[in-house]
This record gives C-alpha cells, sequence and structure tokens, in this order.
C-alpha cells in the first residue's frame, strides 16, 4: 500500500556515513526531510545534494533535518560527503529495506530501457513522526524550495 500524507513515517536503523546506526526515531520532536536519490557522486544527484548544502542554513533556521538515502555504502557516502562539503547525513541501505518501506524501489524507464532503481524522491515528516508531505518528484536545482514550501514555509 501507498504511503500518503498523514500515514505514521516507517521507522528505521541503518549505517551514515561515518558508521554511526541511526533510527528514525532519534529525529522524534523534529522536522525531517527523508530524501531519495539513486546514486551518490553523479550528476543529477550532485546538483541535488548542492542545492541541499547551498541553502542549508536556511533549512536549519526552519528546524529541518535533512537525511539523504541511496543505495551506496559507507565508503561511498564518505567520499560523496567530503567531495562537496555535504553538512547532512547520508544513510546506507544497500539492502534497499528502507526505499522498499517508502515505495521509491521501482521500475523506471531510461531511453526507452526498464530497469529497476530509486524513484528520486522526498518524505517530509513532522515532530510527531507522521509524514506532511510527499515531494513525488524531487527537482534537484530547487529541492530546497519544494521542501520549504512542503512544510508551508514559503
Amino acid at each position: 500500500m501507498e504511503l500518503q500524507a498523514g500515514d505514521k513515517a516507517p521507522d528505521f536503523k541503518t549505517k551514515d556515513q561515518d558508521g554511526n546506526v541511526v533510527s528514525l526515531k532519534d529525529f522524534k520532536g523534529k522536522k525531517v526531510a527523508l530524501y531519495f536519490y539513486p546514486e551518490d557522486d553523479t550528476q543529477v544527484c550532485t546538483v541535488q545534494a548542492c542545492n541541499l548544502r547551498d541553502n542549508y542554513a536556511e533549512l536549519k533556521k526552519h528546524g529541518i533535518t535533512i537525511l539523504g538515502v541511496s543505495p551506496n555504502d559507507e565508503k561511498s557516502h564518505k567520499k560523496f560527503e567530503a567531495k562537496y562539503n555535504l553538512p547532512f547525513t547520508l544513510l546506507v541501505d544497500d539492502d534497499l529495506k528502507i526505499a522498499n518501506k517508502y515505495g521509491v524501489w521501482a521500475e523506471k524507464v531510461l531511453y526507452g530501457n526498464r530497469h529497476m532503481g530509486i524513484v528520486r524522491s522526498t518524505y517530509l515528516i513532522n515532530e510527531d513522526g507522521k509524514i506532511h508531505h510527499i515531494i513525488k518528484r524531487a527537482l534537484s536545482k530547487i529541492h530546497t524550495q519544494q521542501i520549504l514550501k512542503g512544510f508551508g514555509l514559503v
């Protein structure tokens, strides 16, 4: 069943780029932008991450925690974080458990070819751990604006 605004956000436990164990429960009482992206250090994913980095102060001002999720491992995330000076947490989902809980591992079509992959999307989770809004088509260059708008902050 597809997640919708108002649903309890599925909990998860995984490692971040520094090897720390992270759970969604750790962020209860905070606004969270849980963004799913296909792969570290690729063109569109880098534009998206850098948009969040460049607007990080604005997001923090509104109390929004950014959590990026992709199938890449710790080492890849650490390299991506260092290369682009990313100030937020990147979560490892190499077994696709988080992606499957959120329904973002799906069939995609690229140049007429069908394949399975991460659908670039963002789940905005409120302080009560409920999904406030879902950005089903995250746009890399304006992702911060989409997040602020989704939380009703602009």
